[in-house]
């Protein structure tokens, strides 16, 4: 029954596969369904989520205000953490759109549907060339597995998080991430390939009358793509594809032959002309101080020294890979072994096009050690290597897909056996984890009631239950050896999880946490005074400032805001009073009379209130009055 299942499904995608304009649509189709569902659903229906969000958002509404393109400013102030193209692009989404959450991450959105695309593209054509070698037809194999490669790079949690925010991360891994497909697909399509089965080194390709001075189209778009990762977050735009594409090349000892079609000079010409001349700018406005800051201070010293307390043990990432990838991370390690790419004799009399695996596992591996020694360590650092690890996944599964050899054995690899139960014992771990979310999670001030209302909406019931039934549906598919169904139930229970447990609970978040600042901010933006002053105490929370469009005063002690009022009031001032917003306990920390402030609101944890310095300063004088009574010589 089984086998006839598969070989019914494996003649209707060999029908499809001899009309390709339907193969052209329903590609398209599937693409736009797991985009849709991963990066356009309720993309802009909560609010930003404080504290790097709303940073980047105001930065880019004071480019598009102030027709300053080169200069990012936050909060009246010089932003120079990132290079300026996450800037643009959201600026100009917001000349598109007007100033709102889609349009904040709506950039962010676009490169991951891109690089997930470019890759659906580059997996068909690496197993289509590979049927062309073997003197094969195997469609269903071939687009099978780059629909499960789209699918796994677009559905896990590490892209999705930062695909759905509107800050540099997700642009700058579509940037890298496509520039070494695009390098792939340029070294692979290159005509000066090593002979079938040759053992011995490449022999450099004579020139020809056809010899041209400009490298393909697709190092040409490598060259392009790498400029646009150097501007969304600076050198590591180009040394991540560097450390990746040198140590393939080396690996496979071609480099010579690889750079002289790379035309290196001229790609180097066409990165420094788009990328540079931004930097010129902003350096000659700014000078040392955007020198010292962005380089020095937001590239050397994150990986050599913490910054912003952002330390974690050498272990960090395989647990990010663990839980970001998840749940497809079991398979890596057999993914990797199915590979043997320490058999390196293997891989030299490959064909090119036949190298896509070796590549990717480089690219992992290269992507992972190199933040593995950065001293500062952050979840989203090693976001460039999840398209990899999804096209190692996907390969992985081509030997379990109808037309390959393996499909149909009763034995499959030991170690995906190993993988597979591994599975089952994951999913079933996450299950129980998600059932007892409640008392995991940590406190949040900002949010001091969502465990309970988490609790009480009955999302954690739901989401340990469809993680348990994943979990025991991959325990069935591998007692009943239907191999290739097992990603699927994967991938099924992903979708289910995202729609039904994690979008509501976003929401609740968002209620719980966010709704309060806006609604703060929407009564800053309608009751400030000319020249009055909002003054923040006891926490930084930046979507203030982007919804209200005031600038804000951060002060992080309760103490030093006493004293900055203490002082306000004994110099002359611009206007008669100013606003504070702060949670309840630090407004009562502050000790101030009920007399001086006037409450203007209160939303969830947080009081906004306004300071009179006329009653401050009366205040002041009747308490002078008692302690130094005029009368005191009568006395």
């Amino acid at each position: 029954m089984k086998l006839s299942i598969f070989h019914t499904v494996d003649r209707w995608f060999n029908k499809i596969a001899q009309r390709p304009s339907l193969v052209v649509t329903l590609s398209i189709l599937w693409l736009m369904l797991i985009g849709w569902i991963g990066y356009g659903w309720n993309l802009g229906s909560v609010g930003l989520v404080d504290e790097t969000e709303p940073l980047f958002a105001e930065a880019s509404r004071q480019m598009f205000v102030t027709g300053d393109w080169i200069t990012p400013f936050f909060n009246g102030v010089t932003r120079f953490d990132k290079p300026a193209l996450i800037y643009w692009c959201q600026a100009i989404a917001y000349s598109i759109m007007g100033v709102n959450e889609w349009a904040v991450r709506l950039p962010s959105a676009i490169a991951a549907i891109a690089v997930i695309s470019l890759a659906f593209y580059t997996v068909q054509w690496h197993l289509a060339k590979g049927d062309v070698v073997a003197q094969v037809e195997r469609p269903t194999r071939r687009y099978l597995t780059a629909a499960i490669a789209a699918a796994v790079m677009a559905l896990n949690p590490e892209m999705i998080v930062w695909g759905r925010t509107g800050v540099s991360d997700m642009l700058l891994t579509g940037c890298i991430a496509s520039a070494l497909l695009c390098f792939f697909l340029g070294y692979a399509n290159e005509q000066g390939e090593r002979a079938h089965f040759s053992p011995l080194p490449p022999v450099p390709r004579p020139v020809s009358s056809s010899y041209s001075l400009l490298p393909n189209k697709w190092y040409l778009a490598c060259y392009v793509l790498i400029a646009g990762a150097i501007l969304t977050k600076g050198p590591v735009g180009i040394v991540l594809p560097g450390i990746v594409i040198l140590a393939f090349l080396l690996y496979l000892g071609n480099l010579g032959e690889v750079l002289r079609e790379m035309r290196p000079l001229l790609g180097l010409l066409i990165i420094l002309a788009l990328s540079v001349p931004w930097y010129a700018l902003v350096i000659w406005r700014n000078g040392w101080n955007y020198i010292n800051s962005f380089f020095g201070y937001h590239n050397l010293d994150r990986f050599t020294e913490v910054v912003n307390g952002h330390s974690a043990p050498w272990y960090f990432y395989f647990l990010v890979v663990l839980l970001g990838f998840a749940p497809y991370s079991v398979y890596l390690p057999a993914a990797f072994a199915r590979l043997k790419f320490w058999q390196r004799s293997q891989w030299l009399v490959q064909e090119r096009s036949q190298q896509l695996g070796l590549f990717a596992c480089i690219w992992f591996l290269g992507v992972f050690g190199f933040f593995t020694i950065a001293v500062t360590k952050l979840p989203s650092y090693v976001l460039p290597l999840m398209p990899a690890a999804a096209i190692l996944v996907a390969l992985l599964w081509s030997d379990y897909f109808p037309g390959s050899s393996v499909s149909s054995s009763p034995s499959p690899h030991k170690l995906f056996w190993v993988s597979g139960w591994a599975n089952v014992v994951f999913l079933s771990t996450l299950s129980v984890a998600i059932f007892q979310i409640s008392q995991l999670l940590g406190s949040d001030q900002a949010a001091p009631n969502f465990r309970q209302t988490l609790q009480n909406s009955g999302l954690t019931e739901l989401g340990g239950s469809i993680w348990f039934l994943g979990a025991m549906s991959v325990a069935f598919l591998l007692i009943t050896r239907r191999w290739s169904g097992i990603i699927a139930a994967n991938l099924l229970g992903f979708v289910a999880f995202l729609i039904l447990v994690l979008m509501p609970a976003m929401f609740l978040m968002d209620q719980e946490r966010q709704m309060p600042l806006r609604e703060i901010a929407a009564v800053v933006a309608q009751v400030k005074q000319p020249n009055e002053e909002l003054v923040m105490v006891g926490f930084k929370k930046p979507t203030v400032v982007f919804y209200s469009h005031q600038q804000v005063n951060f002060i992080k002690l309760t103490s030093d805001a006493i004293v900055y009022l203490q002082n306000k009031i004994n110099m002359p001032v611009k206007a008669p009073s100013l606003m504070v917003l702060a949670e309840h306990k630090n407004l009562v920390k502050m000790d101030l009379p009920p007399d001086n402030y006037e409450n203007l609101a209160s939303k969830g944890a947080y009081q906004l209130i306004r300071i009179s310095f006329k009653k401050m300063k009366q205040q002041k004088q009747d308490i002078s009055l008692i302690i130094h009574p005029r009368d005191t010589k009568l006395l």
